[in-house]
This record gives C-alpha cells, structure tokens and sequence, in this order.
C-alpha cells in the first residue's frame, strides 16, 4: 500500500509538472512513485478478482477458468 506521504508526494509532482515543469530527478521519482502505484492497484484488483463467482440463473458456477486458475496459484 502506497503511504498518504508518497501519494501525496505524487499528487505534488503532479501539479508541479502541469504547473511548471520537473526537474530530472523529479521526473525520475514520479516514475517510480507511478511505478509503485500501479503496482498496489493491480495487485488489489487481483485479489479482488479472484474472490469473484459468477453464478447464472440457475445458481450453477460459471467462473472462468482463468479466475480459477488465479485461485489455485496462492
């Protein structure tokens, strides 16, 4: 989980960089606060998606195999 300080740091830059530009070093760590960003949404997403079923009508489990096979990875 990205901590309220790196996000605000990332929101900072930002709003720097629309206002006025970043230098290298700023460009290069808003990269990588991006980069770790990502990476906890789509981890959370993950998680969030192998906990889906999917049921039809008729209360059979129609699951993808994929999100099954996510499943079984852990």
């Amino acid at each position: 989980m990205l901590t309220k300080d790196k996000l605000a740091r990332l929101n900072a830059l930002a709003n720097k960089a629309k206002a006025e530009g970043l230098s290298l070093s700023e460009q290069k760590e808003q990269k990588e606060l991006r980069q770790e960003y990502l990476g906890n949404v789509r981890s959370s997403f993950k998680n969030q998606f192998k906990s889906m079923t999917v049921m039809d009508r008729e209360g059979n489990d129609v699951t993808p195999e994929k999100v099954k096979k996510l499943r079984e990875e852990e």
